[in-house]
This record gives structure tokens, C-alpha cells and sequence, in this order.
């Protein structure tokens, strides 16, 4: 071949390639409650065939004023572990974090009185309105969705699960839960009144019917395995359809299991059956 026609081949390649990958990720700016707009990072896996759509929420910082600096999360090694399986994989940042902004919707209120029922069902409001326009896309399968969130993403998830969201299949909670790593008013640090957690799951419990799959590891500095196990077996025993999973140590800290690349192999197994289970 001649060199300056290869040269052009290479040229019309150098352009057109990154155009095609970018079209599998992009961000987008989805319509969410009370006129916000909710930064999402879309990621398609190859081919025009509508996909099920994966929601993945992230957590907060313990320090409340890093979530302005917050991007459209990646949580890599999951997105790309649902890739991988055929799902379309949306990650939005909720109200009150990074370009999403506006007031934080999902504020519990004071440390000794939290409302994390109230918080949980707000964040819940942005999920379902990412699910909503994200259904609206031609390359999207209307029915078979998995909503997956991490800490404060996962009690979102939980809350979401009362609501039971049509078209919704299963839900997985990795470490859900709020109020943990706080200053606590009789000084340290700690988790936010954790009975007041309890007793949101079980409301949560009361009306939820989708299958879930809660996953912790036991050195969670956030929820240690104790309090998990007694927000599972509340949710549960309130009505609930949650499969509880208590896995080891991880890593220096166990609350970051979901957004590590070397948790695949811990987890993977246990999301790869309840999938298989999901009708």
C-alpha cells in the first residue's frame, strides 16, 4: 500500500476510533426532582440491541465538604464487571454533589436525631428519576433493571425498594447505610444514633417486596457486622425480601469493597447468582 494513502486510512482511523469509544461512555444531565439536573456517567457495552439498565449510586464523604468536588463516579471494576454481562450502566451524582448542585436532598438532620428514613427516600427520588430517563433511550430495555449502591447509595437502594419501581428486577446493597464516621456529641467518632437505622429498615421492610442482596464485610468502619445483621433481619422481618451476606475482612477497610478492583472475586460470585435468580 502506498504510504500516503495509508497514512490517510490511519488519519480517518485516528478520528473516527475515539468518536466510537466515546459514544459508549458519556455524560449526560438527567431531569430529577424540583427542576435539578442530575450529572450521569452512561457507560454502553458494544452492539445497538436495547440492554437492561444497571443504576449504580455512590456514597457520601464523611466530610461533607468534599461532595462539591465530587465527579460522576466510574466505580470501575462494577461497571465494567455489568459490562461485561450485557447491562447499560448509569451512574448519577445525586443532589447537593459535585455539577449536580443544589441543596443536599438527602441532609438527615441533626446527629442525635437523625431522619434517615426521610434522607433515604429523597436520594431514592433521584435513582428512580435515572431510571426514568434512562428508559426513555433507545438503547435501553424497558424492564429487567438492577439498582446497585454503595453506603449511602446502598440505603438509597433500600429505601427504593419500598417503592417497589415497576420494570425493576433486583436490588444490591454493598454496605448501605448513613450516619457513620460522624462526630458524636459526647465526643469521638462514631455512627450516628444506630437504632434510628434499625427502625428505617423496618419501615422500608414494611411495603417492600423486590428481592434484594445486602453485602458487608466485616471490618466496615461505617456498619459494623452487628448493626448490618440487625437491619437485615428488621427489613426482613417487617416484610422485606432481603438476602443478607456477611463476608470477611477486606482491605484496611471493608467499606470499600464495592469500589475496589480486587473485591470482584469476594463479591462477583454472590451477584452473579442472585442475577441468575432474578425473573
Amino acid at each position: 500500500m502506498h504510504r500516503s494513502l495509508l497514512a490517510a486510512l490511519l488519519l480517518v482511523f485516528a478520528i473516527i476510533w475515539p468518536a466510537a469509544a466515546q459514544d459508549r461512555e458519556q455524560v449526560v444531565r438527567v431531569p430529577g426532582p424540583g427542576g435539578s439536573n442530575l450529572v450521569t456517567r452512561v457507560i454502553r457495552p458494544p452492539g445497538e440491541a436495547r440492554h437492561p439498565l444497571v443504576v449504580i449510586n455512590h456514597g457520601s464523604p464523611a466530610d461533607g465538604s468534599q461532595r462539591a468536588r465530587m465527579e460522576p463516579p466510574r466505580y470501575t471494576a462494577l461497571s465494567s464487571w455489568l459490562l461485561a454481562r450485557g447491562y447499560v450502566v448509569a451512574l448519577p451524582l445525586r443532589r447537593g454533589y459535585g455539577e449536580s448542585g443544589g441543596a443536599l436532598a438527602e441532609a438527615y438532620g441533626r446527629c442525635d436525631t437523625p431522619d434517615y428514613y426521610g434522607a433515604g427516600l429523597r436520594s431514592a427520588a433521584d435513582i428512580q428519576a435515572t431510571i426514568d430517563f434512562m428508559r426513555s433511550q433507545p438503547y435501553v430495555a424497558a424492564d429487567r433493571t438492577v439498582v446497585v449502591g454503595q453506603s449511602a447509595g446502598g440505603w438509597a437502594t433500600i429505601a427504593l425498594s419500598s417503592r417497589n419501581p415497576p420494570g425493576v428486577a433486583g436490588l444490591v446493597n454493598f454496605a448501605g447505610g448513613r450516619g457513620g464516621h460522624q462526630k458524636l456529641p459526647q465526643g469521638g467518632i462514631g455512627n450516628c444514633t444506630p437504632g434510628a437505622l434499625v427502625e428505617a429498615a423496618a419501615k422500608y421492610g414494611t411495603t417492600a417486596r423486590l428481592p434484594m442482596l445486602w453485602i458487608y464485610a466485616e471490618n466496615d468502619s461505617f456498619f459494623e457486622p452487628a448493626l448490618a445483621r440487625r437491619m437485615a433481619e428488621a427489613y426482613d422481618r417487617a416484610g422485606g425480601n432481603a438476602t443478607y451476606k456477611a463476608l470477611g475482612p477486606f482491605g484496611r477497610d471493608g467499606h470499600g469493597l464495592a469500589g475496589a478492583n480486587s473485591g470482584v472475586s469476594l463479591w462477583g460470585p454472590l451477584v452473579e447468582s442472585f442475577l441468575a435468580g432474578l425473573r
